[in-house]
């Protein structure tokens, strides 16, 4: 089972929203390049190239704190 920090699953839940870059980077309080320094390391851990992969693998994962696939364990 893969074990995500709690900033991991908040940037996993905003990604789920749509929230840009711009946006992400603001609110962790970073800039966009480290954010997505960050992001391409848990990104590398899940086993995903992009954004859209992460949030459909932490969904199918249980990970986020609401499903995106209703019906699945």
């Amino acid at each position: 089972m893969l074990h995500i920090t709690p900033w991991e699953r908040a940037a996993l839940e905003l990604l789920a929203d749509g929230t840009p870059t711009g946006a992400l980077a603001e609110r962790f309080g970073t800039n966009e390049a480290e954010l997505e320094a960050m992001l391409s390391t848990l990104f590398a851990r899940m086993g995903v190239l992009g954004r859209a992969e992460a949030v459909d693998a932490a969904s199918r994962r249980g990970l986020l704190t609401r499903r995106l696939h209703p019906g699945q364990n």
